[in-house]
């Protein structure tokens, strides 16, 4: 169940993803299947190749990029989360959603 965010947020993450701009969403997330977890960012990119690249630059595997089509993403969570966070400048994401 995300939470969180506005429905502009949203919009704009689509309209950057759609693009082929890397974009970054981070919303209040609660899945059983992840105890302790708060939040996700979906980074996503409509150019998978783009996307592929990003994930190898931050070591992470690519094979993980839910390849949903128009708005193919990777999940990030937990502590990857907030080191990628602040080394991409999003400082905002981290102090909103208490990462």
């Amino acid at each position: 169940m995300a939470f969180g965010i506005k429905r502009q947020e949203l919009a704009a993450w689509k309209e950057q993803v759609a693009r082929g701009e890397i974009a970054y969403l981070t919303h209040f997330w609660i899945d059983s299947r992840f105890p302790g977890i708060t939040s996700v960012t979906k980074v996503g990119c409509a150019d998978l190749h783009r996307l592929e690249q990003w994930c190898r630059e931050h070591g992470l595997d690519p094979r993980y990029i839910h390849r949903r089509q128009p708005f193919p993403h990777f999940d990030l969570m937990g502590s990857r989360q907030k080191d990628i966070l602040i080394q991409e400048g999003l400082n905002d994401h981290v102090s909103r959603f208490h990462l």
